[in-house]
C-alpha cells in the first residue's frame, strides 16, 4: 500500500473503546472483541493506523508496543498475502468504490495460519480524494474452514449424484443379463461407478459366475466360476446377505485367509462387497475396489449400497426378460419343424429369428412338405400379431396346410382350404403366406401366394429376379370376403439357380419404405455365396441384425443343384422371363461369354444369332418364359448344342416368306446356320434345339435334321 495526499478530515467517528456501559452490560467494542473482531481507522493523509486492542490481537500484535504504523502491521504478513491485501485496496481506491472486502492469511505464534477478514469503508473528500479508511478486522478461520467443508461436501455429493445418474442411465438400456454385465464391465463402466476395479458375481443355481473389470484384479481370478464357498468374499457376501467394507488388503486377507497367496499382487487399498438382493431373492454380489480410499464414511457407504440396489433391480428385470424370452423362443421352436428333410437334386436352408421383445413371439413360420412323385412343397408365412396367441394359431395353421398339401391337392386348393380352416377357428387373426410345389427333376415350380411377398430367384450369372406371381387375399380374409381364388404361377428353376422365400421382418427397416428393404435384400441375395446354407446365414447377418431385430423372420432358401457338365463337355442353363426386358440381351451376352471361356469363340457369332431368334419366337408367340441350355458335345469334332425350352404345345411351322415379310424366317435361319436341329416334346411344352459347329457329313450330303419340320 502507498500513501495518498488527502484533504483534512472534517468529521471523524469516535474510536470504539472496550469498556462497560453504565448498566454493566458489555459495550459494542467488548462484544466484538469477544468474537475476535476489532476496528481500525487508517488516516491516509497522515499515514497512521489507529486500531483497537481487539484488532491488534487478531494480528498477534501487542497493544502496548504497537507504533500506529501501517508498515508494522504489514510486516506480519507473508509477501504473497501482503500482495493480496495491497491489490484489493488499490483496486477499490482506483475504481472509485466506497468499500472493499478481502480474506488473507496471518501467521500465528504457534506456527498456524489464521484466515483474517477485513471489511472496510473508504471515505473521500468532495473532490473524490481518499481521506480515511475505517472498518473491522476479524479472525475468520472458523468461517472459512466451515465454508471449505461445505464446498467439499457439496462437491462430494455432486460426484455421488453423478455416479448414480450415469449408472442408472447405462443400466436403463440393458435388456438381458449379458447387457447388464456389459454395462458394468465394459468401456467407461469403472469411471461411471467411480471405482478402480469391479467384480460381479451372479448366482446360477449353486454356482457363482464371476466377471472382472480393472487391471488390479487379475490376481484374484481364482474367484471365477466356482461353488458358493464361504472362504471367498463374493460367496460369503451372497450367503450372509450383509455388505462388507474392507479398508486395506491386510483386512481382506485377515478375513479371508485363502487370498493370502495373491495379497502382494493386489493394487487396491479398499474394497466394498455388496449383496445384490431383489424381492428377497439373492442374485449375486457386486464388489467395488479403490486404490486411494482407506475408509468408508456414511455417505460413501450409502452410495455403495444405493449402487448395489440399482444393479440388483436391473439384474432382476434382465433375468425376467431372459426367462420370458426363453419361454417365447421355446414355444416358437416347438411350433416349427424340428428337422428339414434332405431333397434330391438340390439343397434347402431355413432360418427363424425371434424378435428381441420378451414374450412378444410372432407367428412367422416355414415348412417343407413331402409330396407324391418325388415332389415337395415349400411355404413361408406370417400370422398377424406378436404374442403367444399368434404363435398358437401359426402352429394349427401350419399343420392344416401340411395336411391339405399332403393329400395331393393343387396349390390353389391348398391355400383355399387353409383360408377356410383359419376362418373357422373363430379368431380375428389373418395370415399371409407363399406356397410352391417343386419338381426339381424338371425345375418346375407352381407358386401361389396369399397377401405375401413373392419369391426371388438368383440366376446363374448372379442376377436376381423378382418374377411376377399373381396372388390372392390373405388367409382368413379371403374366406370372409368369399374370394378364395389363389391363381397359380408357373416358374422354372434351372440347374444352379436359387429361390428365396421370406417374411417381412427381413425387409422392414424402421423409418424406411418397404421397397428400400426389398431392394437391399435383392442386393444381398446377388452378392451372397452360392450355397443355400451359406446364403441363408449371409442374409440373416446382413439384414435381420441390420434392421434392429425388431420383428420375427422366417427365411427359406432353395437351390437346384448346378449342372456344369464335365470338363470336356461344359454346360450352362439360363431362364429368360417373359416380363424381363433385358433378358434377351443378357442371354446373348451369356452365350458369347461362355463360348469364349470354353475356347470356342469362333462359334459365338452363329450361336448368338440363333439364340436371339429362338428366344424371340418364344417370347412373342407363347405366354411364358424360356429355359436356354448351352452345352458342348464331346464328339471327335466339338460342336455346340443350344436348346430353348418353353411351355407351349404349338410347334413352329415352316413357311415361305415373301420379300416383304417380317417373320417366318426362323427355321430357314436354322437350316443355314446349324449342322443339325430339331424339335422335341418336353413335359407340358417343347424344346427347339440345334447343333452348331463343323460338319462330319460328306461335302455334298445335306444336313441331317432330326424331327425336322
Amino acid at each position: 500500500m502507498t500513501d495518498h495526499d488527502q484533504q483534512p478530515s472534517t468529521s471523524v467517528p469516535p474510536r470504539l473503546l472496550i469498556d462497560r456501559t453504565p448498566n454493566g452490560e458489555s459495550s459494542t467494542a467488548q462484544r466484538l472483541a469477544m468474537n475476535r473482531t476489532g476496528s481500525f481507522e487508517w488516516n491516509v493523509e497522515a499515514g497512521t493506523l489507529d486500531m483497537d486492542d481487539a484488532g491488534l490481537l487478531v494480528f498477534g500484535l501487542d497493544p502496548q508496543t504497537f507504533d500506529s504504523r501501517l508498515e508494522t502491521l504489514l510486516e506480519r504478513l507473508e509477501p504473497s498475502e501482503r500482495t493480496r491485501l495491497d491489490m484489493a485496496i488499490d483496486e477499490a481506491i482506483k475504481t472509485g468504490r466506497s468499500s472493499y472486502s478481502v480474506h488473507f492469511l496471518v501467521p500465528t505464534a504457534d506456527g498456524r495460519d489464521q484466515w483474517t477478514h477485513i471489511q472496510a469503508r473508504i471515505l473521500r473528500s468532495d473532490d473524490g480524494q481518499v481521506q480515511r479508511v475505517i472498518g473491522v478486522v476479524q479472525d475468520a478461520t472458523a468461517e472459512v474452514t466451515h465454508s471449505a467443508f461445505v464446498l467439499d461436501l457439496e462437491k462430494r455429493r455432486q460426484r455421488q449424484t453423478s455416479i448414480v445418474e450415469r449408472t442408472t442411465s447405462a443400466l436403463s438400456h440393458a435388456v438381458t443379463v449379458d447387457d447388464v454385465t456389459a454395462a458394468l464391465t465394459g468401456p467407461g463402466a469403472l469411471a461411471r461407478l467411480g471405482a478402480d476395479g469391479l467384480s460381479l458375481g451372479l448366482v446360477e443355481n449353486t454356482t457363482l459366475s464371476v466377471a472382472l473389470s480393472g487391471d488390479s484384479l487379475e490376481a484374484i481370478d481364482a474367484l471365477g466360476d466356482a461353488g458358493l464357498d464361504r472362504r471367498f468374499p463374493l460367496a460369503d457376501t451372497v450367503l450372509s446377505g450383509r455388505p462388507r467394507f474392507l479398508t486395506s488388503v491386510s483386512a481382506l486377507v485377515q478375513r479371508y485367509p485363502v487370498l493370502a497367496p495373491c495379497a502382494d499382487r493386489l493394487r487396491f487399498r479398499a474394497a466394498a462387497y455388496l449383496p445384490l438382493v431383489a424381492q428377497a431373492r439373492s442374485l449375486g454380489t457386486l464388489a467395488l475396489f479403490y486404490r486411494d480410499n482407506t475408509s468408508f464414511n456414511a455417505d460413501e457407504r450409502n452410495l455403495c449400497l444405493g449402487l448395489a440396489a440399482i444393479v440388483a433391480q436391473s439384474l432382476q428385470r434382465a433375468k425376467l426378460f431372459d426367462e420370458e424370452r426363453e419361454f417365447a423362443t421355446g414355444l416358437q421352436s416347438a411350433m416349427l419343424p424340428r428337422r428339414i428333410q434332405e431333397i434330391e437334386g438340390g439343397e434347402i436352408a431355413v432360418r427363424y429369428h425371434a424378435a428381441w421383445s420378451g414374450r412378444q413371439v410372432g407367428g412367422d413360420w416355414y415348412d417343407v412338405i413331402a409330396l407324391p412323385k418325388n415332389r415337395f412343397g415349400i411355404v413361408v408365412g406370417d400370422v398377424q400379431g406378436h404374442d403367444t396367441h399368434a404363435a398358437a394359431i401359426m402352429g394349427q395353421l401350419r399343420i392344416a396346410l401340411r395336411a391339405y398339401a399332403g393329400e395331393g391337392h393343387p396349390p390353389s386348393t391348398v391355400l383355399a382350404r387353409a383360408s377356410r380352416f383359419l376362418a373357422e377357428l373363430d379368431t380375428d387373426r389373418f395370415a399371409t403366406c407363399t406356397y410352391a410345389q417343386v419338381d426339381l427333376a424338371s425345375g418346375t415350380l407352381r407358386v401361389v401366394r396369399a397377401g405375401h411377398f413373392g419369391p426371388l430367384i438368383r440366376h446363374m450369372d448372379g442376377r436376381v429376379g423378382s418374377p411376377h406371381v399373381r396372388g390372392g387375399l390373405p388367409l382368413g380374409i379371403s374366406t370372409d370376403f368369399e374370394d378364395e381364388e389363389f391363381p397359380e404361377t408357373r416358374l422354372d428353376l434351372v440347374p444352379g439357380e436359387t429361390l428365396v422365400l421370406y417374411t417381412d421382418g427381413l425387409v422392414e427397416e424402421p423409418g424406411a419404405d418397404i421397397d428400400t428393404g426389398v431392394q437391399a435384400l435383392i442386393t444381398e441375395v446377388g452378392a451372397g455365396p452360392a450355397s443355400a446354407q451359406a446364403l441363408a446365414d449371409h442374409l440373416s447377418d446382413r439384414l435381420w441384425e441390420r434392421w434392429g431385430s425388431g420383428d420375427d423372420v422366417a427365411l427359406l432358401v432353395l437351390r437346384r443343384s448346378p449342372d456344369p457338365g464335365s470338363p470336356r463337355a461344359p454346360r450352362l442353363h439360363q431362364y429368360i422371363h417373359q416380363a424381363d426386358p433385358e433378358g434377351l440381351s443378357d442371354a446373348r451376352t451369356i452365350v458369347r461369354q461362355a463360348l469364349t471361356d470354353w475356347d470356342m469363340a469362333e462359334l459365338a457369332d452363329d450361336a448368338e444369332l440363333v439364340t436371339g431368334e429362338l428366344l424371340v419366337n418364344v417370347l412373342l408367340h407363347t405366354e411364358g418364359g424360356a429355359v436356354l441350355t448351352l452345352e458342348v458335345l464331346p464328339e471327335p469334332v466339338r460342336r455346340v448344342r443350344l436348346s430353348v425350352q418353353d411351355r407351349s404345345s404349338a410347334w413352329p411351322r415352316r413357311r415361305s416368306p415373301g420379300e416383304t415379310a417380317t417373320s417366318g424366317r426362323g427355321l430357314l435361319l436354322l437350316d443355314a446356320v446349324a449342322v443339325r436341329w430339331g424339335i422335341e416334346p418336353r413335359g407340358e411344352g417343347k424344346a427347339v434345339w440345334c447343333e452348331i459347329g463343323p460338319s462330319l457329313s460328306p461335302p455334298d450330303a445335306p444336313p441331317s435334321n432330326t424331327s425336322r419340320l
